[in-house]
């Protein structure tokens, strides 16, 4: 039925022994079963030596590297890090001299002083919407505000003001507090807004000249601390999916633009799904062309950052 096509024939296909091809998984990769007794450094070291466990594994390495060499370990965190309980083990992790600094975006303000203050957070969206009684809690915002118009007075960034601005509330959960905890142990936190994404920017006391200039001034630190990265350092950036991502990619090009030298450091990007900005701006594009190396690590913020934290602690 058609002329000039026939099955083609596999009678002169080439082969070889399968002994003499390189592979990429071997039995030494394979998992070991986990017995009742083991430590936690057992655990890790069973996990099989693949993909996601490869990443971890190496990115553990890079972020004790950068403490031995003094290099930042800066970790860039959206709102879903504190929603997820996370907090403990980040402020363990500060206490241990593995995070040089702190960035945010707005939500993580939110949702770290309500904890400080109340223990609780993230509110029910579907059932408050239709009320508008979404956002409306007074305290959030007026701590937020207040905090803006001193720190810009003051000549300080978002993220420091709010710091003080909890901390002196003496709250009762300030010990899971990032706000609380960074600035007790003078841990550079930086805040990257967008006006209007966040509760506090529609109550009575915002003003927004207060909320830009701490911002921008937050933003001018963060660069001053990406500056540092080169020669070991790290960048982790945990479940945002476009500020941050965004953020970091100008801070890359302001460092460079000034002349600096922003090679050989680490950057990571951690969500539940990837996306289009952390791949290509934290991961691809300011380590292209050999002047770093990016990781990609895919699965849920409340089991890969422990599980992050256990290997920085564990590995070797």
């Amino acid at each position: 039925m058609y002329e000039n096509f026939q099955p083609i024939s596999f009678d002169e296909i080439n082969t070889y022994e399968l002994a003499s091809r390189p592979s990429k998984v071997t039995v030494r990769h394979f998992a070991e079963p986990i017995e009742i007794n083991d430590s936690l450094k057992d655990f890790l070291d069973k996990l099989p030596n693949i993909l996601a466990v490869q990443s971890l594994r190496e990115l553990a390495r890079q972020i004790r590297r950068a403490k031995e060499l003094n290099k930042p370990i800066i970790w860039g965190i959206g709102g879903h890090i504190v929603k997820t309980g996370l907090a403990p083990v980040i402020i363990d992790l500060i206490k241990r001299g593995f995070v040089s600094a702190i960035a945010s975006n707005g939500s993580v303000l939110v949702h770290d002083t309500e904890i400080a203050l109340v223990g609780f957070t993230s509110e029910d969206v579907d059932a408050s919407l239709g009320k508008g009684d979404f956002g409306a809690a007074r305290e959030t915002g007026e701590i937020l505000n207040s905090a803006a118009k001193r720190g810009m007075k003051d000549k300080i960034g978002l993220g420091e003001a709010m710091g003080r601005e909890v901390l002196e509330k003496n709250p009762p959960n300030a010990e899971v507090s990032l706000l609380c905890q960074t600035y007790k142990h003078k841990i550079p936190f930086t805040t990257h807004l967008t006006i209007g994404a966040d509760v506090g920017h529609f109550h009575s006391n915002c003003d927004g000249a207060s909320l830009g200039a701490t911002s921008h001034t937050d933003f001018k630190l963060f660069c001053s601390i990406v500056k540092e990265l080169g020669g070991g350092g790290v960048y982790l950036n945990l479940g945002s999916a476009v500020v941050l991502p965004e953020i970091f990619l100008k801070a890359v090009t302001v460092v460079r633009n000034l002349g600096f030298p922003l090679e050989d450091f680490s950057t990571a990007n951690f969500d539940f799904i990837r996306h289009y900005r952390p791949t290509t701006n934290v991961v691809r594009r300011p380590t292209a062309g050999g002047a770093g190396r990016g990781f990609s690590i895919t699965g849920h913020h409340e089991i890969m950052i422990p599980l992050l934290a256990a290997h920085i602690l564990c590995g070797e």
